[in-house]
């Protein structure tokens, strides 16, 4: 099986140079590879191998291999999106859609955040070892602009391109002008068939002509808020965070989260309008930060992360959902999302269902924005 493997990605290699970035957009990759031998095998054969290679490889860089099979040709992505099950039930990160889905219910996905001060960059790694310091595998990464109004982080896929206009761009953080109140927005609908309103705002950013492989929708998706500090520096910040697009239901047993799919490739006018979710019944889900306490010999406000945070910092926190709208039940006590600091510039983040990696990396992003009237 190992020789079959090397040889599939070997022929692989040889047909194309180009990066698969996402199942969604393998269509031009598999048409120069529809004459490949691999692309006639019998589907039978071909869905044992690919089993086999799901199972065996399951961690970063081995995984490059299920990436690279997908790959190969169109019925092989379809047969290897059947197999490789999303976050939620794997508690791996495969493809690049993977960061737009839920992370799993019973642990919390562990990942770090580097941030590079020169240049005003972030960026989000999945931890590969149980360690505090590995080389991680890349998954997003934020590029800091300011403008008159406030700040805004723009998320994307790539390392290194950051800009609007690019393909790899698949959301932003945007805060007011004191960094008291932020909005996320998804480049795409939660998942197929929301419902959306329109808004002026949108209706102007319409006439702007954008390349059709652009995908132009902006859709807030989380608002965060933090609170007066009472006791400056010297105290934790407060947060809250009204998660637009996941239902309070979610946290409970049998509760669903949106689950995106693919990314959407299209331009038209129901992918470029803005506006809250108009499908839901039951309140959003809100997130609050777990207050921590005052620890007498230490002299500073402290909180219990399980060995993943070392360094003191105002900007450390845990986020659990807060019960609205009745009792607090044991779902209450999870913590849906830490963050905390670890080096000079390296920050954990530890994320669960119902969020996202890409929702919990622009929550934490707006951790790093200065607090003018918090603090």
């Amino acid at each position: 099986m190992p020789i079959m493997i090397r040889t599939i990605i070997n022929d692989l290699k040889s047909r194309s140079q180009r990066v698969v970035q996402d199942a969604s957009s393998m269509d031009s990759v598999s048409d120069g590879l529809l004459q490949s031998c691999w692309a006639h095998m019998p589907q039978e054969l071909l869905r044992e191998v690919l089993i086999r290679i799901e199972a065996s490889e399951d961690t970063w860089p081995q995984r490059k291999s299920v990436v690279a099979c997908a790959g190969v040709c169109r019925s092989w992505r379809h047969i290897t999106k059947e197999i490789v099950k999303i976050p939620q039930f794997s508690s791996m990160i495969t493809f690049p859609i993977s960061v737009k889905q839920p992370g799993p219910r019973e642990h919390l996905l562990q990942c770090f955040i580097k941030r590079n001060r020169a240049t005003q960059t972030y960026h989000l790694y999945l931890s590969l070892t149980s360690t505090l310091f590995d080389d991680g595998k890349f998954l997003l990464s934020a590029r800091k602009c300011r403008h008159p109004a406030g700040t805004d982080y723009m998320i994307s896929l790539d390392s290194n391109d950051g800009s609007k206009g690019s393909n790899n761009h698949v959301g932003k953080l945007r805060s007011n002008f004191v960094g008291t109140k932020f909005t996320i927005y998804d480049d795409q609908l939660p998942h197929p068939g929301a419902k959306v309103t329109k808004s002026r705002s949108t209706r102007l950013a319409n006439l702007k002509q954008v390349s059709p492989k652009v995908p132009t929708g902006n859709y807030p998706v989380a608002h965060i808020s933090y609170e007066l500090n009472v006791l400056g520096s010297r105290g934790p910040r407060r947060m809250h965070c009204a998660m637009d697009t996941i239902p309070a239901s979610a946290i409970e047993p049998g509760g669903i989260a949106p689950t995106q799919t693919e990314f959407s490739q299209s331009n038209d006018e129901e992918n470029s309008v803005s506006g809250h979710l108009g499908d839901q019944n039951d309140g959003v889900l809100v997130l609050k930060n777990k207050a921590p306490r005052w620890h007498e010999p230490l002299q500073c406000w402290c909180l219990n992360f399980h060995g993943r945070v070392t360094i003191a910092s105002v900007k450390n926190f845990q986020l659990a959902a807060s019960p609205e709208n009745g009792p607090a039940g044991p779902e209450h006590d999870k913590i849906i999302l830490q963050f905390g600091k670890v080096g000079k510039d390296v920050f954990t983040m530890d994320y669960r269902y119902p969020l996202s990696a890409f929702q919990a990396f622009a929550i934490c992003l707006s951790s790093f924005d200065t607090k003018i009237a918090c603090e």
